[in-house]
């Protein structure tokens, strides 16, 4: 690490911090340039969002200084952060909908006179900081009407309307898709050559070799190494994240079938985005389902679990049809891991132990009341047995990596019975480390008997992990894929166009 000097929009310098006594950053540095686009990589529970709460006011640190432009700086506030020009675009974006550009990013700092506000003025103002940057969006329209990576620029302008000096972009592509990823790439390139700063986190190598001047490696709360452009490569960047080489080959050899254990979807319908989808899974097997963002997967696999109701068409599980009812299905043995875990998958607020037992106080409970011994020990299990970071039953489960909330959310239905696992992009915002212990987890359930239905939209997971693929197009299933599959024939099948590998459906 250099010196500290004025030329580094951002110097940290020996930050700890612990929580509960258990060490999640000790003694990290780190350096950001002023006009560098630096990103930060490393395993879930690596410290990433910690330092980044810290740095914005969110956590205050256990030791170690935080220089602005050479001075130090005591942020203790996210007032303190922005005063010291210092921004960050979660992944959860925080607009208002109903309100237009120009008054999302004056939100709360409305130009007024005489009680009424400026309207034109401050759309003015927008446009003008629009045409610096070459943005294409208009400050007058909706942003309900507007595309999710001209969402993340609104977010982007309302960092530099309150000229900040450093931009920090928490996994910014997670629900973006291709093209719009490639749009905020776009809009970064044109924010460095306008001289400002961004620290960009993300689990995605690729996006990080695109827009990336360096990389900050973190491990175990600690730095491991900082590369230059044309140091970083896939096989560096991973070992160093997890600390030995990974292999990237396919999970299981072979798929044990069962067929005494089957799920069978018939001529399923739903609204105008499901066409009459007919399938089988089967027992023993991980059923990959893959596809374009709005092919119907989410719908479908909500359909299945009862949380949402098709308008015609049948479910049936070993032949016996199943309940709409999702309190009943649960009980028969389905579990759902959905896309969103922060909103539907785990309580934010509630402890680890509380999340971890909600699927199962059937058994844990008595008469209406819960063995509070049962339940420590049932959450002490799987926190052991799903090694989640830091160990703590009593830690909200909000302030966990985003990793170790998945293996909550995960772990709630490995610990039952289940006859039926669907899963919704189950690995997305999860680093490479927790992305193959979870592959192993849902691999030791197929092998147990269970059927494992997984929506992903990520071409490596579904070409590793999957027994057998299956590729929605235009509402229904559009072709089949069994043993070795390339990410290409997947991407055509999406797009609606027959593979020589595949087999049409």
């Amino acid at each position: 690490m250099t010196n500290i000097n004025a030329e580094y929009v951002l110097q940290v310098r020996g930050i700890d911090k612990q929580f509960g006594g258990v060490p999640v950053l000790k003694n990290v540095s780190l350096d950001i340039k002023k006009g560098e686009v630096h990103a930060l990589m490393g395993e879930n529970g690596a410290g990433k969002s910690t330092l980044i709460k810290i740095v914005t006011g969110v956590y205050t640190k256990d030791a170690g200084t935080i220089y602005v432009e050479g001075e130090p700086r005591d942020i203790r506030s996210r007032t303190d952060a922005a005063d010291a020009g210092i921004s960050v675009i979660y992944q959860e974006l925080s607009l208002i909908q109903t309100l237009t550009v120009a008054q999302n990013i004056f939100l709360g700092q409305e130009r007024t006179k005489f009680r009424l506000t400026k309207k034109k003025e401050m759309q003015r103002s927008v446009a003008e900081l629009i045409g610096k940057y070459t943005f294409d969006i208009d400050p007058n329209a909706e942003v309900a009407s507007l595309g999710m990576a001209q969402r993340q620029t609104v977010e982007i302008l309302k960092a530099l309307r309150q000229d900040a000096k450093l931009i920090i972009m928490d996994e910014p592509t997670s629900a973006l898709s291709a093209a719009e990823s490639e749009k905020l790439f776009e809009t970064i390139d044109e924010l460095r050559a306008g001289g400002a700063s961004i620290l960009y986190i993300s689990h995605r190598l690729e996006e990080v070799y695109r827009i990336a001047d360096r990389l900050t490696v973190m491990r175990d709360g600690e730095n491991v190494r900082v590369l230059n452009k044309d140091e970083i490569s896939a096989p560096v960047v991973t070992k160093l994240m997890i600390g030995h080489e990974v292999k990237n080959e396919k999970m299981r050899k072979e798929a044990n079938r069962r067929s005494d254990t089957v799920l069978e979807v018939r001529d399923l319908y739903f609204k105008d985005i499901l066409k009459g989808v007919s399938f089988k899974a089967y027992g023993g097997e991980i059923l990959g389902i893959g596809g374009l963002v709005g092919a119907g997967r989410t719908e479908l696999i909500r359909c299945i679990y009862g949380a949402a109701k098709p308008a015609s068409g049948a479910v049936l599980l070993n032949g016996s049809p199943v309940s709409r009812s999702i309190a009943k299905n649960m009980r028969a043995g389905f579990g759902l891991v959905p896309e969103d875990r922060r909103q539907e998958g785990f309580v934010p607020l509630l402890p680890v132990m509380k999340n971890l037992a909600l699927s199962s106080y059937d058994f844990l409970a008595k008469f209406g009341f819960v063995n509070t011994k049962k339940e420590r020990t049932f959450a002490d299990d799987a926190i052991g047995k799903y090694d989640i970071r830091p160990p703590r039953r009593d830690l909200q489960t909000i302030n966990l990596s985003g990793g170790n909330q998945q293996k909550v959310v995960l772990g709630k239905w490995l610990a039952r019975s289940l006859k039926v696992l669907l899963l919704d992009e189950p690995t997305a915002g999860v680093d490479i480390g927790v992305k193959r212990e979870l592959y192993h987890y849902l691999a030791e359930l197929a092998d147990a008997g269970a059927i494992v239905i997984m929506v992903s939209s990520d071409l490596p997971e579904l070409t590793t992990v999957s027994d057998r693929i299956l590729v929605l197009h235009d509402g229904r299933f559009f072709e089949e894929f069994t043993g070795e599959v390339s990410q290409t024939d997947i991407l055509l099948a999406s797009s609606g166009e027959h593979t020589e590998e595949g087999r049409a459906l």
